[in-house]
């Protein structure tokens, strides 16, 4: 008896054995995250999958062939996810292809430029295989700029009036690069409304307008710090972002563009890359850090350094906010053309030094409204900063961490005072810091 309850037992093994071999790999989590700048469709799994790519024309699409894996929950919800709005995909079907494949075919509303990659697991994700979805074609910064970058399908008369717009984007254009020469009247009104005398009747060495990079931290698959109530770094700095922007829009002669208008991911390096491509005066990264008290409290400002960090906590902060390529994922394949300009480990004490008096006219407006964590500016390697030739400064508003602050950090009457500190600062230093000329700027690059 005990000889043959012996062989049913390990007869029972083996046909769990034989079903565990022949069972697929579970996609644990299929994401979609639209957005104008791309498109990416994320595939999480305990275990590497297998994949093959391919690239189909008339009519666009990409596929994917998922070896080994189970059509479940997941991958069956993928195709409701895809918005109808989304600028790059139509729709998403998924079907067992043949045995033992797992066809994903996504047809496309135009040609684009995919790149497809993995990313080992990190943090709280697993494996992951990453489709980036781009436009053939790059955005145009300019256009950006102007805010005339309409989604969904364009009213009538869209035409003539993007041309219109393109006419005077390109106008404004050689007017930032020559502010001397005689300019039409849309322009002067575009570029050169008379400036508040709110901090100097000093009139400024040059009028023109002031561009101002604004980056919500985080976004996409980074989340960001979280607060003990549910709420997520990347959700809070995209609103002060978008606030501060708008207040940043309303002054003379200032123009604000965010990095991120949208839940995406972007590297760190791609933020000061588009900074840099729409000629940013001055670039201002927001966050809402968390920390391991949550009694931490208060704002602070940082800028980059190049010798170290002024403090343990500077240092801290800084090596967590440069993971975020690491739990936002970036395809190290991928060869930057701007990566080496853009990166490059130059003396930038100039910079740095305006960084630093940019830092600490915004903290001293910060603390007009909030305690603040430090009482001056912090210095730290944060790779968000390291643009040579622009101004820059991360502020970390306040500890989402802390449960008082996180309800102070949600509540849009105190983001907009939060929006308008930062301005002040901004304004405080132009006053007294006047910005070059276009012409002058090119000549000493």
């Amino acid at each position: 008896m005990l000889e043959r309850f012996k062989f049913v037992v390990s007869f029972a093994f083996l046909l769990l054995a034989a079903a565990s071999a022949h069972a697929g790999v579970s996609i644990t989590s299929a994401r979609v995250w639209p957005a104008t700048d791309y498109t990416r469709v994320t595939f999480e799994s305990a275990t590497p999958v297998k994949y093959q790519f391919l690239s189909i024309k008339d009519p666009d699409r990409l596929v994917i062939d998922l070896e080994g894996v189970d059509i479940g929950a997941a991958l069956e919800g993928l195709a409701a996810k895809v918005a109808a709005n989304d600028p790059y995909i139509k729709l998403v079907r998924v079907a067992r292809n043949k045995p033992g494949v797992v066809r994903v075919v996504l047809d496309l509303k135009a040609e684009v430029k995919p790149q497809l990659f993995t990313l080992p697991p990190y943090g709280e994700y697993g494996h992951r295989l990453v489709l980036d979805i781009y436009p053939l074609q790059p955005l145009d910064p300019l256009m950006a700029l102007l805010g005339k970058r309409d989604a969904g399908s364009p009213p009538e008369g869209a035409d003539k009036q993007r041309e219109d717009e393109k006419a005077l984007g390109l106008t404004i254009a050689r007017t930032l690069e020559h502010p001397d020469k005689e300019r039409p009247a849309e322009v002067a009104k575009a570029v050169d409304k008379p400036a508040k005398a709110e901090i100097s009747d000093k009139k400024p060495d040059v009028i023109r307008m002031i561009i101002i990079a604004i980056d919500a931290g985080h976004g996409g698959e980074d989340p960001g710090a979280r607060g003990k109530n549910g709420s997520n770094e990347k959700d809070v700095t995209l609103a002060i972002a978008r606030r501060l922007k708008a207040q940043v829009d309303a002054e003379p002669n200032m123009r604000g563009v965010l990095i991120r208008d949208g839940d995406f991911f972007i590297p760190l390096h791609g933020r000061v890359v588009k900074a840099r491509n729409v000629k940013a005066d001055l670039f201002v990264s927001i966050h809402a850090d968390a920390f391991v008290k949550p009694d931490a409290r208060g704002s602070s400002v940082f800028a980059l350094s190049e010798r170290g960090a002024t403090s343990a906590a500077a240092r801290w902060l800084a090596k967590k906010e440069n993971e975020a390529d690491l739990i936002g994922g970036v395809n190290i394949d991928v060869k930057d053309v701007y990566l080496k300009q853009t990166l490059l480990d130059l003396s930038q004490t100039a910079t740095i030094n305006d960084s630093l008096k940019l830092g600490k006219a915004v903290l001293g407006r910060l603390g007009d409204i909030n305690h603040l964590h430090k009482g001056s500016v912090e210095q730290a390697g944060f790779a968000v900063l390291k643009s040579p030739d622009i101004p820059s400064i991360l502020v970390e508003t306040a500890f989402i961490s802390n449960p008082e602050e996180e309800r102070r950090l949600k509540d849009e009457d105190y983001q907009d005072k939060m929006a308008a500190a930062i301005l002040g600062g901004v304004k405080l230093y132009f006053a007294k810091n006047p910005p070059l000329a276009r012409s002058k700027m090119a000549s000493s690059e």
